[in-house]
């Protein structure tokens, strides 16, 4: 997974995340939704409305005081969390 920061301001991120698609887009979206602090997360994959663009591009708006790379960072750990819970209940269904 390639990274690459479009925009960052105080308040506002806008990353592409390249070779991902919904699946992984959604979860992260939804993460950073539960996220306190964060105002707005949404991502594009549509190329025609993002001028050519076929990678992802994750955009987040976050309240005052907090900042977007933390409630990325944020989001992200507690998607790590969930899924190691869900392989640790899955091998216990086993």
């Amino acid at each position: 997974m390639e990274l690459r920061v479009i925009d960052k301001t105080d308040e506002e991120l806008r990353l592409e995340i390249a070779g991902e698609d919904h699946t992984f887009m959604n979860v992260i979206k939804g993460a950073l939704l539960e996220t306190p602090g964060v105002a707005a997360a949404t991502y594009d994959v549509n190329p025609e409305q993002s001028g050519g663009q076929t990678d992802p591009i994750l955009s987040v708006k976050t309240e005052s005081g907090t900042d977007p790379l933390d409630a990325l960072a944020d989001a992200s750990q507690r998607v790590q969390d969930l899924s190691s819970d869900f392989t640790s209940a899955f091998e216990a269904a086993l």
